[in-house]
């Protein structure tokens, strides 16, 4: 992870943990089912059912989770060429007009993203084509399922709320889907901090990694040393 980034206050220090740590944890997961799945698959010949479902999953929820806390630290790469042609000022112009862009952006993606999960949870989609206008109806479709990943008896829950007391034979499509909503969000909220910094003058960039400098010049630091 970026090193740019530095919570300021102690809530912002425990959510970065929070962050770090689900990523982590999600990594682990991933790690673990396909090791085993490998495991069983060539020394015994068998396998998990829904390991290649759940992994899917996982994977999604990593790319949604990391795009928007690789935006807080600043970590996402980004070509400023032209830009750095630009005097301080001229610059801090076009990284707020770009800062203004991908929280359009983000918000027409959260729009996207909670429209398609809504029937999924039983809730209902917003009205309008961009941007919502309020909410409208659309069909309940609570009772599906994912393909082979069976449902846990701890979530049986939700049957009486969201099946209408029907027994779910897999995982309700829902639950994996609720990532959509929710990393469309964090990613939204994330571009408009950042923004914010920007106008504040705290930040020069939205995105101010080199990783390619960087590895250029730690390989000329490793050279000297050797």
């Amino acid at each position: 992870m970026s090193s740019h980034y530095q919570a300021a206050t102690p809530l912002g220090r425990i959510v970065s943990e929070i962050e770090e740590t689900a990523i982590a944890i999600i990594l682990g997961l991933m790690t673990i089912i396909t090791f085993i799945n490998v495991v069983l698959r060539y020394g015994f010949n068998t396998g998990i059912i829904w390991g290649l479902e759940m992994v899917t999953f996982l994977f999604a929820w990593l790319v949604l989770f990391g795009v928007s806390y690789a935006v807080k630290v600043t970590a996402h790469l980004g070509v400023d060429a032209v830009i750095n042609l630009f005097s301080r000022g001229p610059r801090r112009v076009l990284a707020i007009v770009a800062g203004l862009v991908c929280v359009i952006y983000a918000a027409l993606l959260f729009k996207g993203a909670w429209d398609y999960w809504a029937p999924f949870a039983g809730l209902d989609a917003t009205s309008g084509r961009w941007f919502p206008t309020g909410f409208e109806n659309s069909r309940d479709q609570a009772w599906y399922e994912v393909i082979d990943t069976p449902i846990p008896d701890w979530l049986r829950f939700i049957e009486p709320l969201m099946n209408e007391g029907e027994a779910y034979e897999k995982l309700p499509r829902f639950i994996p889907y609720a990532m959509l909503p929710f990393g469309a969000f964090l990613l939204l909220l994330r571009f408009v901090q950042a923004t914010l910094r920007v106008v504040q003058g705290r930040q020069d960039s939205l995105i101010v990694s080199h990783e390619a400098e960087d590895a250029v010049e730690d390989v000329r630091h490793m050279n000297e040393g050797a």
